[in-house]
């Protein structure tokens, strides 16, 4: 009987967070627009713009490395 007076109390105070919560959800706008965060996927992203590559410093002496190196290393065509 004594765990009655713990439960009941504590159940209420867990259901008045959870209506409490949901009506601050409500009045926020979270549940204005269900659909289309759902359907976003399905959109292509716009293409990304393209802006001029910053300059590189030329430079006199150039490193290979052991890829450019190897003949026997094929570039895919």
């Amino acid at each position: 009987m004594e765990t009655i007076f713990v439960l009941l109390p504590l159940a209420l105070l867990i259901a008045a967070i959870a209506v409490g919560l949901f009506v601050w959800a409500a009045r926020t706008g979270q549940f204005d627009d269900l659909d289309t965060p759902a359907v976003r996927i399905l959109f292509d992203d716009e293409e990304p713009r393209r802006t001029a590559a910053p300059p590189t410093p030329a430079s006199s002496t150039t490193t290979t490395t052991t890829a450019d190196a190897d003949p026997t290393r094929r570039t895919p065509a």
